[in-house]
């Protein structure tokens, strides 16, 4: 299941330039960005299903751009990914609704498994809503 859209925020040049190759060699339509406001900005000019977000970036960090997000599109799905394991961002990521949290170097294949994952409870929540109007519009 690659058919759907994934935007990468990491402000390591190397490490992001190198994810974003290895998704693409695996048929994935992935993007990728070095800032939260950069993420921001290219969420507004294409939609897409899933963002893998590094929670220490410069200008807006992680956390508030996983916060940002929701606000404006609650149906995106957010994995925060660092490498620097910390409870409490990750609980606060977590309440603020984020799908999962991973501490880098990620697995190429864990990142993937849970990216589908995170498409998959985005996809059944989308046709919840599809179902919810459908049933509205015939009432």
């Amino acid at each position: 299941m690659t058919d759907f859209r994934v935007l990468l925020v990491d402000d390591e040049t190397d490490f992001l330039e190198t994810l974003v190759k290895r998704l693409a060699k695996r048929n994935l339509d992935v993007a990728g960005v070095e800032s939260g406001e950069s993420a921001l900005a290219a969420l507004e000019a294409t939609p897409v299903d899933v963002v893998v977000l590094d929670v220490r970036l410069p200008g807006i960090d992680g956390v508030e751009t996983l916060r940002r997000i929701k606000q404006t599109s609650p149906l995106i799905e957010v994995i925060l990914l660092t490498g620097h394991a910390n409870m409490e961002v990750a609980v606060e990521g977590m309440e603020l609704g984020a799908f999962d949290y991973l501490i880098k170097p990620v697995d190429i294949d864990d990142l993937l498994y849970k990216m589908q994952d995170a498409y998959k409870k985005k996809a059944i929540q989308e046709e919840k809503i599809r179902q919810m109007q459908k049933k509205n519009l015939g009432a």
